[in-house]
């Protein structure tokens, strides 16, 4: 069975990763998730010693990054629990696909990256 070769990214969603990568707990979010696989907030949040909102708020940048799924879950006592995983994610960052992503960001985008930049 062969698989579909992955899309480049337009720009949008590779400013998405990149600005959700650019920040040294989501780097070690996605590691520890990589290495220790699906885990749900309450451990995650021990294991990194980072406090349950702010993991909550990186997760979620991840998440809209398209680097993380979480579900929600019911424990054996009826607990809701939210676990999270990496999503299979690979990007070859060259020269040649900044430029075609570059082409294709949108105007919205552009206005977000230019006011930040000020």
């Amino acid at each position: 069975m062969t698989r579909d070769p992955v899309p480049d990214p337009t720009g949008d969603e590779l400013l998405a990763v990149l600005a959700a990568l650019g920040n040294p707990h989501r780097l070690r979010i996605v590691a520890a998730l990589s290495e220790g696989g699906r885990n749900y907030v309450s451990r995650l949040a021990r294991e990194l010693r980072i406090g349950r909102p702010l993991l909550h708020m990186h997760l979620q940048r991840l998440e809209a990054a398209g680097l993380v799924t979480g579900t929600l879950e019911l424990s054996e006592g009826g607990k809701a629990m939210k676990y999270y995983e990496v999503t299979p994610f690979s990007f070859a960052l060259t020269p040649d696909l900044v430029a075609k992503a570059a082409r294709t960001i949108t105007d919205q985008e552009k206005e977000t990256v230019k006011e930040s930049a000020e």
